[in-house]
C-alpha cells in the first residue's frame, strides 16, 4: 500500500512516518505541507492512501475532498474533533484524532484494504463517525443533531433507552440522540457501571434509586427523575447486581 502523508507540521508528519513504518506492506512514497503541494502529490506518486490533515494554510482538507474528485481514499488525522461529520460525508474512510494511536491507525488502514461502502452524507456516514469520535474504553458519547455535534459524559447520564434505529439519553435537561447502537454502548460503557435492564433500557445502576415491582410490571426510579423498565428475564439479574453494589 502506498500512503501520502499530508499535514502543516513537520512533526506531525515525522511521527505519521514512524506509525506507518511498522505496518508491513505500507510505503510512504511523498509528504506535502498544504492541500495545494498534496494535489501535485497525489498526481504525481499515485497513492492507494492519503493521511490528510484538515486545518492547513490555503486549501484545508474538507474542502480538497468536497471540490476534487477521483482522489485516492482518505483517512483524515487532525486535532479537532467537530469536522467528523462533515468527513464522513465526503467519503473518508476514517477520522483519527491526534495524537494517532497506532491501533486506531491499523484500523483505519484495514478499512483501506477491506473498503466498508457508505453513502455519503447519509446514517451510515454518521455511524461511522461517532464510532471514530467515540472509541472504546472511553467515557465519551457523542450526539448530532442539524448538523452540530455535542459531546457528553457518560458518566452525568442515568439511562440509555432505544427508539427505532436510534438511542436517545437526556443530557444538558434535554432529550439527546446517539447514533451509538445501544449494545456498542452497554459494552463501551459497563465499566462505569451500566447494565442493560430491559432490551430497549440500559441503565447506570449507580443512578438508581429504588426498585419497584408491581403486578408484574419491575421498574427502576432514578435521581433524576426518569423511569426505567426491567425486563422479567432480567430482573434477578438486576437485583443481584443491585443488592452486590449496596454491601460495598
Amino acid at each position: 500500500m502506498r500512503a501520502l502523508v499530508v499535514d502543516d507540521e513537520a512533526p506531525a508528519r515525522s511521527r505519521m512516518r514512524r506509525l506507518l513504518a511498522d505496518h508491513g506492506g505500507v510505503e510512504v512514497v511523498g509528504e506535502a505541507h498544504d492541500g495545494a503541494s498534496a494535489l501535485t502529490a497525489i498526481f504525481t506518486h499515485k497513492p492507494d492512501v492519503v493521511l490528510l490533515d484538515i486545518r492547513m494554510p490555503g486549501l484545508d482538507g474538507i474542502t480538497l475532498a468536497q471540490t476534487c474528485r477521483d482522489l485516492p481514499p482518505i483517512i483524515f488525522c487532525t486535532g479537532y474533533d467537530e469536522h467528523a461529520v462533515k468527513a464522513f460525508e465526503v467519503n473518508a474512510v476514517d477520522y483519527l484524532l491526534k495524537p494517532v494511536r497506532p491501533e486506531r491507525l491499523a484500523a483505519a488502514l484495514a478499512r483501506v484494504r477491506v473498503p466498508v461502502p457508505v453513502t455519503s452524507g447519509g446514517p451510515a456516514a454518521q455511524t461511522l463517525a461517532l464510532t471514530a469520535l467515540a472509541p472504546p474504553n472511553t467515557s465519551r458519547v457523542i450526539s448530532s443533531s442539524r448538523g452540530e455535534v455535542k459531546f457528553f459524559d457518560a458518566q452525568h447520564i442515568t439511562r440509555f433507552w432505544a427508539a427505532e434505529k436510534y438511542t436517545l439519553f437526556i443530557a444538558d435537561g434535554e432529550e439527546q440522540l446517539t447514533e451509538e447502537p445501544l449494545a456498542a454502548l452497554e459494552t463501551r460503557l459497563a465499566p462505569l457501571g451500566y447494565m442493560r435492564v430491559h432490551r430497549s433500557e440500559v441503565v447506570r445502576l449507580a443512578a438508581v434509586k429504588a426498585l419497584r415491582d408491581t403486578d408484574g410490571i419491575a421498574e427502576l426510579m432514578l435521581s433524576d427523575g426518569q423511569v426505567a423498565r426491567v425486563s422479567r428475564r432480567l430482573l434477578q439479574a438486576v437485583r443481584r447486581s443491585l443488592q452486590a453494589m449496596g454491601g460495598r
